[in-house]
């Protein structure tokens, strides 16, 4: 159950007290695997029957698209690009989050308002005015900081992507060294987190470690906060049946696979060819015959060696001359 609290002020129609979903936010600087591990926590989640939703910035049907296209053509100003934030996030908290939440979902969101505090004081935003400007923000369950020192960043960053124009930060830090640029805006990013790790009591989590250290790490943490939670019975139905289903199912290619095993074996046995041990003496043949061995049988053939002025034997077939005995003069007549 979450309880609804907001950061200054509630949205505008939104008087209930508790929802019985749970909400779950990953923050952090590019490149310490926050993508990564909400989609394995999803994954684990959902395979203990919870249903699941994730989102994350810029993915709101309505400013998302406006913000890719702005930035693509790099033509975002500071306070143009923190209102379109902010624009996305409530579109997303009315649309995706609260229903999300009301349905008893654990909600995953890659990025929350933190972000968006920490990429506007980076950019000189008075931090009062922006805290109040997305002041509308539910409160979540739980805040991971997935926290990475910069050593271990610039590897991940340029092995998956590069660095880009945003993530470098050059649409305020002058200079045309991506590299330098980018030290700079991310290790700027970091003070502003640990700054609010304190401020908003994150918890953080060392994402210097392995792909599956981390995730085993929040795993740990997330079953404390969702143990208190009930599966929908509806939920736990159809899980019963996919498990059930999926046995069903296993059982039945593992009876087919033996059966075609089986054919196999009897068709291999029937059509098996005879079978001739070549390292065994065969048996001596009849008389003034030799054996010749064919494709399929051994033939008993009639033939006799000759021997030839070259010394060299050649096969002749005997064969038995048969005349015919001419008549004498005169016999057979009257």
């Amino acid at each position: 159950m979450t309880e609804m609290r907001w950061f200054k002020y509630p949205l505008p129609g939104y008087k209930k007290k508790s929802l019985p979903g749970k909400l779950i936010v990953l923050e952090g600087t590019d490149g310490v695997g926050r993508s990564t591990q909400i989609a394995l926590l999803r994954e684990w989640l959902e395979s203990e029957g919870y249903a699941v939703a994730a989102t994350g910035m810029k993915r709101g049907q309505l400013a998302g698209k406006a913000i890719k296209l702005a930035m693509e053509g790099h033509t975002l100003g500071d306070t143009t690009m923190n209102l379109s934030y902010t624009t996305d996030f409530a579109d997303r908290l009315e649309k995706d989050i609260i229903p999300a939440l009301r349905a008893g979902f654990v909600v995953l969101i890659d990025r929350y308002i933190y972000s968006i505090i920490a990429r506007a004081q980076v950019r000189g935003a008075d931090p009062t005015w922006i805290r109040n400007v997305l002041g509308f923000g539910l409160i979540p369950d739980i805040v991971f900081y997935l926290q990475a020192d910069i050593n271990h960043l610039v590897p991940r960053v340029l092995n998956a992507r590069g660095f880009s124009y945003w993530e470098s930060g050059m649409d305020y830090i002058k200079g045309r060294d991506y590299y330098e640029t980018y030290l700079e805006y991310q290790n700027n990013l970091l003070a502003q987190f640990d700054a609010m790790s304190e401020e908003f009591d994150f918890v953080r989590i060392d994402a210097n470690d392995s792909i599956l250290e981390v995730f085993r790490t929040l795993r740990g943490e997330i079953k404390t906060v969702i143990k208190d939670m009930k599966v929908p019975k509806e939920l736990r139905r159809d899980l019963k049946r996919q498990l059930k289903a999926e046995e069903l199912i296993r059982a039945d290619l593992a009876a087919e696979a033996k059966k075609q095993e089986q054919i196999k074996a009897v068709e291999d046995t029937e059509l098996a060819p005879e079978e001739i041990d070549e390292t065994q003496t065969p048996p001596p043949p009849p008389d003034g015959k030799k054996s010749r061995k064919t494709d399929d049988k051994v033939e008993i053939v009639e033939e006799s060696k000759v021997k030839t002025g070259d010394g060299k034997g050649k096969k002749a077939q005997k064969t038995e001359d048969v005349k015919e005995k001419q008549p004498l003069d005169g016999e057979g007549k009257k």
